[in-house]
């Protein structure tokens, strides 16, 4: 049985803020903050969550969500005035909740899925386009949230006839009012990057430090291949060349299309379903999903990649800021050297150009 923040005591409320402190990287010291922040979030801030080209993938990902759980976010944290999926009513009651909601202004915006830009007949709801229905509730809203690959930079509608794109490029375009916007990307969102983002900005009444891409640096300041677990083995130059071979089980997956060394996020830190595993541990290479190149730019998924968004793998370093950045360019231009990124087949150690 879920419970909500009303029916627990004080100390484990204080557990929880702790909880809440340490996902979002602040010291003890800041937990009365946190418990303050969540105090007055009994207000209930209000929220619109709309759903466009999508799975519903990041919805799913979101009610997976245990530690805080779904419960206590919709239930005592906001007040979650419309999703389709998660609320009770339907139709017309639905729509009316929607439309009295942007009416009162002042809500978060949280967007999932993209937005067709080739024509408005992909994506209609309650016969209204999509981009029609994002742009009166962005009117109104204090500030827009966008989670997903598809929401952030098109994703993988961005490939196909609808030409889905993201709310940052419907802004720029002048389909959607410019409101403070932040991207919470990967496919689906992780529900702690989703739920983090929250709380900071329930803490703080306004966006986190971001990247150039407007992703909170809380989650995505760190290239997955800087803690991959499989690093040492690309330092080795041991690279799977041969799925099948159990003895390379655990060798590097770049030459099998791991977009690790373009990708940031805090995957291999934070990891998937409270911890349990994520893609490199399940031995899939990285897909690149918290990039904005992701989904067409990133594939073929399961080939070597030596181009990503124009720029090579050589010139990697110029183009990704920090020390380490320009270490991870001069690791490949290394192997490359070495031959053990070579052109002409599987090296000794089991890598493949």
């Amino acid at each position: 049985m879920l419970t909500s923040f009303r029916s627990i005591n004080r100390r484990d409320f204080l557990k929880f803020c702790a909880g809440t402190a340490t996902l979002l990287g602040l010291s003890e010291a800041a937990v009365p903050r946190v418990a303050k922040a969540l105090e007055e979030a009994a207000k209930k801030p209000p929220v619109i969550w709309l759903e466009g080209q999508d799975c519903a993938g990041c919805s799913i990902s979101f009610t997976n969500t245990s530690n805080p759980g779904t419960a206590e976010i919709i239930l005592d944290t906001i007040s979650l005035r419309y999703h389709e999926a998660l609320m009770a009513a339907s139709g017309h009651q639905a729509e009316k909740a929607l439309q009295d909601s942007i009416k009162e202004g002042g809500y978060v915006l949280v967007v999932e899925g993209s937005i067709p830009e080739a024509d408005d007949r992909y994506c209609k709801i309650a016969d209204v386009p999509f981009v029609q229905t994002v742009k009166e509730a962005a009117a109104n809203a204090a500030a827009v949230i966008a989670i997903g690959a598809c929401a952030t930079y098109g994703g993988i509608p961005r490939g196909t006839p609808s030409k889905g794109m993201g709310i940052s490029a419907a802004m720029d375009k002048g389909l959607v009012p410019k409101k403070p916007l932040i991207n919470v990307p990967t496919c689906p969102v992780h529900p702690e990057h989703f739920v983090g983002t929250v709380v900071y900005y329930l803490l703080y009444k306004k966006p986190p430090p971001m990247d150039a891409h407007l992703r909170p640096l809380l989650f995505y300041d760190k290239l997955i291949h800087d803690n991959c677990e499989r690093r040492g083995h690309f330092e080795n130059g041991e690279f799977l060349a041969d799925w099948n071979d159990f003895k390379q089980r655990n060798f590097c997956l770049y030459l099998k299309g791991c977009k690790g060394p373009f990708t940031h996020s805090d995957c291999p830190k934070r990891r998937w379903n409270d911890g349990l595993n994520w893609c490199i541990g399940c031995g899939a290479g990285c897909q690149g999903c918290s990039e904005p190149a992701f989904y067409t730019g990133m594939s073929p998924l399961y080939q070597k990649t030596k181009d990503i968004a124009g720029y090579r793998i050589e010139t990697v370093g110029a183009v990704m800021a920090g020390a380490v950045a320009v270490g991870l360019a001069g690791h490949f231009i290394g192997q490359a050297m070495t031959g053990r990124l070579g052109k002409g087949g599987p090296t000794e150690k089991g890598g493949e150009s």
